[in-house]
């Protein structure tokens, strides 16, 4: 087995350790994420806290194994529908051409023109900022799906632009094969490498896209956890040198964030 196919597999196996904590987190948290003990705020990592607490008491260990499964598990979805739309909006641009090819492309390109996170932001922030912890989570991976396909969309449609010409697609149209089962059959297993590249590319950037709105104030609200507002925490020098586990969070991000880089499917495996 080659260094990088190594790689790959120690990757996948820790990804899928750290999914499998966060699906189970409520068996594996010894206490609730919004517990209080107020009797212990900032405490210090103990037999009863792994982690500590932070400032309202809340149990840190139990916070990071609810607030990755809220990163883990929301950020594939979001790029799960980024990349469906870049694929509806890229086949259609290849395979219908002229006026439709342009204005979709000509869309993608103003809408990556605008500082993606400056948009986030100004969006967000016209949502109110009361709302359900839950609602604010799905809202914010919402809003990073329908703003994330224009990155993946000039991949799409050059693939399909590619397929549209190719000497298959005109044999099974000569034959007599109907268009739906010319998409089923030929197109979509032709552009599921590309769609699965972009979707693997996409999780990452999503995740860290995420982190920076909740360290903002403007991604997924209080009291529910997630990477980014758990990162808050950091704002505390003083708070970071009493309890030194508070930059848990952040190691468990850049271990992830590798982790995708590593197994993203390789040229090989696209052809």
């Amino acid at each position: 087995m080659s260094s990088s196919k190594s790689l790959r597999l120690v990757a996948g196996l820790l990804l899928s350790a750290i999914f499998l904590l966060a699906l189970g987190a409520n068996f594996v948290a010894p206490y609730s994420y919004a517990k209080q003990f107020r009797n212990a705020p900032s405490a210090a990592p103990s037999a009863v806290h792994l982690f500590g607490t932070d400032a309202l008491g809340r149990d840190e260990f139990s916070r990071l194994l609810f607030g990755t499964r809220v990163s883990l598990l929301l950020a594939p979805a979001a790029a799960l529908l980024s990349t469906f739309i870049a694929g509806i909006l890229g086949g259609l641009a290849a395979f219908l051409g002229g006026w439709w090819e342009r204005a979709i492309l000509a869309s993608a390109d103003l809408l990556m023109a605008l500082p993606l996170l400056f948009v986030l932001l100004a969006l967000r922030a016209t949502l109110p900022l009361d709302v359900a912890p839950l609602i604010s989570a799905m809202a914010t991976f919402l809003i990073l799906s329908l703003l994330g396909w224009p990155s993946s969309l000039r991949v799409v449609w050059a693939a399909a632009r590619n397929i549209r010409e190719s000497d298959f697609l005109l044999l099974a149209r000569s034959s007599g094969s109907s268009p739906l089962r010319v998409i089923v059959r030929q197109i979509l297993p032709s552009l599921s490498p590309v769609l699965a590249a972009q979707f693997w590319v996409t999780i990452p950037v999503f995740i860290l896209a995420e982190a920076t709105l909740s360290m903002l104030g403007l991604g997924v609200m209080e009291p529910l956890p997630s990477w980014g507002n758990l990162l808050r925490g950091l704002e505390n020098p003083s708070a970071f040198q009493a309890n030194p586990w508070t930059i848990a969070p952040l190691i468990l991000l850049i271990i992830v964030v590798f982790c995708f880089q590593f197994i993203l499917p390789s040229r090989g495996d696209l052809d």
